[in-house]
């Protein structure tokens, strides 16, 4: 109902085929992301850190391909997006990544391809296993939390800074993102990042919730 909603307020689109949603999280309430995106009629790319989440989900049959490499992402991601192909396909790495690379081909190609976007990592809990850094492997970062959780505070607060500096790029060419209810723009904001909203009280942020804005 989510993904329809936001399709139907920020796309004006009753029929997602050949829509593309990107996001992360497919673990205990995010698994249900991309089946989801299937049900809805769009392409759901949805990242994940942890293999063990990812592999879960495909073997319940709620995501259909895996993959960990980014060009076989894109490529799926465009053959679904153009030949409007219900797709649900999991990407195992870390989501700041998938941004950025969805950046790196607006701006090389000029394509947006991306309409929909959001987030379901943990980020109300982000310092403690939450949210993954994009400068570490999963276990790397599982590693350094352990060692010097300091350490890894900063670096989640420099991956937010960079996540939200992605998603900005892409939201200014069209793609309308979202929160879910998950602090991410809260503990983005607290990181440094630039999501509040131009012209509006520091509390007011430049993208909608789902609770208020979609399923209102």
């Amino acid at each position: 109902l989510t993904v329809l909603n936001a399709g139907r307020r920020y796309l004006r689109a009753e029929e997602l085929s050949g829509k593309v949603l990107v996001t992360s999280g497919l673990g205990g309430m995010s698994g249900a992301q991309a089946k989801a995106a299937v049900i809805a009629g769009c392409v759901g790319v949805i990242a994940e850190v942890d293999e063990a989440a990812l592999l879960k989900r495909h073997r319940q049959g709620w995501l259909m391909e895996i993959s960990n490499n980014l060009d076989h992402c894109i490529a799926r991601l465009r053959e679904a997006r153009k030949n409007k192909i219900a797709l649900s396909l999991g990407y195992h790495g870390n989501v700041v990544d998938l941004w950025e690379r969805l950046v790196h081909e607006l701006d090389t190609t000029g394509e947006l391809l991306v309409d929909l976007g959001s987030d379901q990592t943990s980020c109300h809990n982000p310092f403690n296993g939450g949210y993954y850094p994009v400068q570490l492997g999963f276990e790397e970062g599982k590693q350094l939390l352990s060692s010097n959780p300091g350490k890894f505070r900063t670096l989640v607060q420099e991956s937010l800074r960079r996540h939200v500096a992605a998603i900005n790029k892409l939201a200014d060419k069209g793609m309308f993102f979202w929160d879910y209810g998950n602090a991410f723009l809260l503990e983005a904001q607290r990181a440094g990042a630039d999501v509040t909203k131009k012209g509006a009280n520091k509390t007011e942020f430049r993208y909608p919730s789902y609770v208020q804005h979609i399923m209102g």
